[in-house]
């Protein structure tokens, strides 16, 4: 290739990598508003919640800047093969991210409810549990994602399940607490709205292990299952 080749060349492997840490950049936000919430629920800190809640446009405004620059790259530089598919990722993980932070403020608002509440410790420990192992599944797609492991994401993956059993758990435990106190509803409902944003989260950070692996092999995992997954990448 020529100078002119290797320059444009160059020049568009540091807007691929530039994307590649927008989107790390955006996971770091989401995963610290995650973080926020899960914390302003577990100390009753209203002041904390609002900022979760006040944050999420700084997730929303990297969403647009990145899908632009996406498009960008596409209108320009035509990409094909395993480039294509980078850019085709962090469109799709952007879009978990951003949808990640608007849980995140969910659970924020709800966090700020329970504080002028008080409401009941027992009540909201298994939420805070479950938001832990959340939070956890978050960070480790996010790794995955950012050193192109298939392996780990497939590993990551399996956790969903984990946090799919427990949200159950958690409803039908606050069924009981309806049944045995009406005077409970209102709040128990609240509780169960934070669950299912926990448990939303757990499938967006799946998602986005099944990008790393889309990325990598190039294969459309979303309607595959795990285990089907994990034995065509020993195959290759």
């Amino acid at each position: 290739m020529d100078k002119l080749g290797d320059h444009i060349s160059h020049q568009f492997d540091e807007e691929l990598e530039e994307i590649r840490n927008r989107v790390m950049q955006m996971g770091g936000i989401v995963e610290q508003q995650l973080s926020d919430a899960i914390k302003a629920l577990t100390d009753r800190d209203e002041a904390l919640a609002e900022i979760v809640v006040t944050s999420d446009y700084k997730v929303n405004a990297l969403e647009v800047q990145i899908d632009e620059e996406c498009t960008q790259i596409i209108a320009k530089r035509q990409p094909a093969a395993s480039d294509l598919r980078l850019v085709i990722a962090v469109i799709k993980t952007i879009t978990d991210l951003e949808r990640i932070g608007d849980e995140a403020e969910r659970i924020g608002r709800m966090a700020m409810h329970f504080a002028e509440a008080k409401s009941d410790n027992k009540m909201i420990t298994g939420i805070i549990h479950l938001g832990e192992r959340v939070h956890h599944m978050l960070h480790d797609s996010l790794d995955a994602f950012a050193r192109m492991d298939v392996e780990r994401a497939i590993e990551v993956a399996h956790q969903d399940l984990k946090i799919d059993k427990q949200y159950e758990s958690i409803l039908r435990e606050l069924m009981t607490y309806m049944m045995e106190d009406p005077r409970s509803i209102p709040e128990v409902v609240n509780m169960m709205w934070s669950a299912r944003a926990l448990e939303r989260i757990g499938d967006r950070a799946r998602n986005i292990c099944e990008y790393v692996i889309y990325l990598v092999k190039g294969k459309d995992v979303r309607h595959i299952s795990l285990e089907q997954v994990e034995r065509d990448t020993r195959k290759e």
